[in-house]
């Protein structure tokens, strides 16, 4: 067996694979961090990935045509020599009769990346890379606290800033489960704090916004744990700025959803427990969001999000000022279960 352990993955990365290994396949739910890994063990096996000689890029569903294509690509000479990357990008179909058939070729001088998704334990890709000893299958989970701590000191560190204790725990816990996300954050960052030699905590506090969320937040908090009066004034707010009705009420939909998967996967949990869990999350929302785990139970969600659902297909279909007594009305209903569950 030649799986890594989700651990390993990044210290595999930085020493270099065995070039005995001629594929390496990427793959996991963090779309992000499987397209930075997959990026780096690409360019690090030639000596120009800007050669396009040197690096092939290849899409997966091509290759779920032309099976063949990938030995073929794996066994050209380049241009001037030297070795080459075959890069897979990830296809709707199934292409693992291509890696197949690499597998069972003598590959010299070329590297194979496979960019997955979210493969289960028994997808034909990942077993094939698996079980064979040519092959590595890398996986890429979302970032615990101890991981983004470390990319956070890192790339940081790499622009030549360091970031205080508190303001580090806190920007680790406003960033979210995507890892090409995360970074985006990191960067803006310490674009802002440059010069400053370490980054502060009001340095995170006024750049770093919640990856998860939107500008719509207070509004949606405010209905979800049953504050009348703050979804009234929110929302003539919102609408004095001319936001479209059925952008405010996706929010909402997005949001009970999200409260809904939450509370099955944390069942048996403290509110304060499943926040805990709840990746991206922004530190000034989560008191309210354990607030509404605590009130909204997966039945009423249920509820909450068919009413959002009937008032979203409603404001599509009536004009600009009955869309907005659609929503408001629909928003203040959900305010007023969420008080009644006080």
């Amino acid at each position: 067996m030649t799986a890594v352990k989700a651990s390993d993955v990044d210290g595999l990365i930085r020493r270099g694979p065995d070039p005995r290994i001629a594929i390496l396949l990427v793959y996991g739910p963090d779309t992000g961090l499987v397209f930075t890994r997959a990026k780096a063990l690409a360019e690090a096996f030639v000596s120009d990935p800007g050669d396009p000689f040197a690096m092939v890029k290849i899409d997966g569903d091509v290759l779920a045509q032309d099976p063949g294509r990938l030995v073929d690509e794996a066994g050209t000479v380049g241009l001037f020599g030297g070795t080459r990357t075959i890069w897979v990008r990830s296809g709707s179909r199934n292409y693992a009769p291509a890696v197949e058939a690499a597998l069972k070729a003598e590959i010299q001088n070329a590297r194979i990346v496979v960019e997955g998704g979210d493969l289960a334990k028994s997808a034909p890709l990942r077993t094939l890379c698996e079980k064979s000893p040519k092959a590595l299958a890398l996986p890429c989970y979302p970032d615990d606290e101890r991981a983004l701590a470390d990319l956070i000191d890192r790339t940081l560190q790499d622009q030549g800033l360091r970031i205080a204790r508190d303001a580090r725990d806190i920007l680790a816990t406003s960033l979210g489960g995507d890892r090409g996300a995360s970074l985006s954050e990191i960067e803006k960052l310490a674009l802002y704090a440059r010069g400053q030699g370490q980054v502060s905590l009001d340095d995170v506090e006024a750049v770093v916004s919640d990856v998860a969320g939107s500008v719509l937040n207070t509004l949606i908090d405010a209905a979800f744990a049953g504050r009348s009066g703050e979804v009234e004034r929110d929302y003539r707010r919102f609408r004095h700025e001319g936001m479209d009705p059925s952008v405010m009420l996706g929010s909402a939909l997005r949001h009970a959803l999200t409260l809904l998967a939450t509370r099955l996967a944390g069942e048996g949990q403290s509110a304060s427990q499943m926040v805990a869990n709840w990746r991206g999350l922004h530190f000034r929302r989560k008191s309210l969001v354990e607030t509404q785990l605590a009130r909204w139970s997966p039945p009423a969600l249920r509820h909450a999000i068919q009413l959002l659902q009937d008032a979203v297909l409603a404001c599509r279909r009536a004009d600009p000022d009955l869309a907005h007594a659609h929503a408001s009305s629909t928003l203040l209903r959900i305010a007023t279960e969420a008080a009644r569950r006080r």
